[in-house]
């Protein structure tokens, strides 16, 4: 699938991104609201992708389970079973008229007993044709030309619940279900006539050779819309909170519509309208598979507001809507299977798509390098995938020796120690107590002790003071990735006196490789012009010392 594009996002062409740009900031908080933007700059905006952010699978046995759960799937290996060990079908591998009936029925699809309705004997065809699809069955011809349909060798570890089969199976229903939502979405209403007569007689060649490019065009451009709907979908899933991952149509349309940091205007508001028309029938279609919850757009709108001279009505508006009348413009909720589908998709196109936990396998000092190199991670999720199980005192060792060191990554691989120590709790307390002393570790062991409630840590010497106070702003320095924003608050909690000068004519001192970078931030983003200035001359008095 193609990678999504975010409108106002990511770096000019030539410039490298000193961060990653992952949509964490999406907050879905009104069906037809504004939405926060990632407060960047550049210009030519659109040539940078958005990374794909991890997220969280279940087990493969447990997306098996979730996929035979599926109906249409069931179904097509049902069939496919009372196949065995043959079964009679048309020269186009289709169910003879006399089995449709029984199909239905042994679906469940209609009483055993009575008329079969056309519907129902529609669905058992569809499920066939999926079976046929995915060679659940396979077709071939008989010594006497009868054309007979036998099961594949898929269906016994499928029925068996074998997830690789099982997942490959419905990962391939998954992509033909896409591919004919999409072509069904393309198919203008009169060609889709002319499709079913087979094509009126006498038409100009050049006439069908344009209506074929129309439809063409058509069907590429729902295929971007799908894949740019289901990009979406991920990566708001990827950040939601559980139970919290269900979206509104009208926000999907309006994240793939509306520029990052604008509100939707008339023009734009119709075209939200637009999107969320095309996408209900695909949304749909997808579900059948399980790839996605949806309820669809209540049909009644279109009759509640009829627009004028035949104009299709106008889906979205500027009045707030409640919970019950927004449900009826559409919801839909990425479903675990669809999150694996989409990753799947991902991959084959070459995109980066970790999941979470992927960089927790193993131990500490791989864990704190693998997080702080990642350009796309989310690094209390590994932490906490890393200490689930684990014995506190333990882990909480493991983690500070692996957080020493002077090399680029140090204070982050600290940050992330304290992070981790956070999550492991007071039960760390035996093991940051043994690195108090320590020149790299103390000043942060004290810290977190102290705001553990512990009253008896001693005040650490003003050298480990002032080294820490360098390390900690160095880490924030490096994971901000240059937020002039985020640095600035981080700025004004720095410990200066009324003295800037005597406090950093200590500061540049400090035996740490990242003082004079620290000092250099300070100098350009405080805002007392006397601070930043002695910050400024402190930071060349730390360069011309190396």
């Amino acid at each position: 699938m193609a990678g999504r594009r975010r409108k106002n996002a990511g770096a000019s062409p030539g410039e490298s991104a000193a961060e990653p740009v992952l949509p964490a900031d999406l907050e879905l908080q009104d069906l037809y609201g504004a939405f926060a933007a990632h407060g960047l700059d550049d210009e030519d905006l659109d040539d940078a992708a958005v990374l794909v952010p991890p997220v969280k699978l279940p087990a493969e046995e447990e997306l098996a389970a979730l996929a035979k759960a599926v109906p249409m799937f069931g179904y097509a290996l049902a069939l496919a079973r009372w196949a065995a060990p043959h079964r009679v079908v048309d020269e186009f591998g289709d169910l003879v008229e006399e089995d449709r009936a029984p199909a239905a029925q042994l679906l469940g699809l209609a009483p055993a007993e009575g008329e079969v309705p056309e519907e129902a004997e529609v669905e058992a065809m569809r499920a066939w044709s999926l079976a046929c699809d995915l060679d659940l069955v396979e077709i071939g011809t008989t010594a006497a030309g009868e054309h007979v349909a036998v099961p594949g060798p898929d269906l016994e570890p499928a029925e068996e619940g074998d997830p690789e089969t099982v997942l490959e199976l419905w990962l391939t229903a998954a992509g033909i279900v896409r591919e004919l939502a999409v072509e069904a979405d393309s198919l203008p209403e009169e060609e889709a006539e002319r499709a079913a007569e087979g094509g009126k007689a006498g038409e100009a060649e050049e006439e069908g050779e344009d209506a074929l490019s129309e439809v063409e065009e058509a069907r590429d451009a729902a295929a971007e819309l799908l894949d740019e709907a289901l990009q979406v979908l991920y990566e708001t899933t990827a950040f939601a909170d559980p139970g919290n991952e269900t979206v509104p149509l009208g926000v999907l349309a309006a994240l793939l519509v509306v520029p990052e940091g604008e509100e939707p205007s008339e023009e734009l508001l119709g075209d939200i309208t637009d999107v969320m028309v095309a996408l209900d029938p695909m949304l749909g279609d997808l579900a059948e598979l399980g790839l996605l919850e949806y309820r669809p757009i209540d049909p009644e709108l279109f009759d509640e507001e009829e627009g004028p001279e035949g104009e299709e009505p106008a889906l979205v508006g500027e009045a707030p809507l409640d919970e019950e009348e927004s449900a009826r413009f559409g919801l839909v909720r990425l479903t675990p299977l669809g999150q694996y589908g989409i990753r799947q998709w991902l991959l084959e196109d070459g995109y980066d798509a970790p999941l979470v936990g992927e960089l927790a396998q193993g131990d500490a000092v791989e864990l704190l390098r693998a997080v702080c190199e990642a350009a796309n991670v989310l690094p209390e999720e590994e932490l906490r995938v890393w200490i689930t199980g684990r014995e506190p005192v333990a882990a909480a060792r493991e983690l500070l020796a692996a957080a020493r060191g002077d090399d680029a990554y140090a204070p982050m691989r600290r940050m992330l120690g304290v992070s981790a120590l956070n999550m492991l709790g007071t039960a760390a307390e035996p093991a940051v107590r043994d690195v108090l002393d320590d020149p790299e570790l103390g000043g942060a062991a004290r810290a977190w002790l102290t705001s553990k409630g512990a009253t008896d840590v001693p005040v650490p010497e003003r050298t480990m003071a002032l080294w820490t106070v360098v390390d900690t702003f160095a880490a924030q320095l490096l994971d901000s990735g240059g937020d002039a924003e985020l640095l600035r608050e981080l700025i004004a909690d720095l410990p200066v006196t009324g003295n800037p000068a005597s406090y950093f004519g200590e500061l540049w001192r400090v035996d740490h490789p990242y003082t004079a970078d620290v000092l250099e931030a300070v100098g350009e983003l405080h805002l007392d012009r006397a601070v930043a200035k002695e910050a400024r001359k402190a930071a060349f008095k730390a360069r011309s010392k190396g």
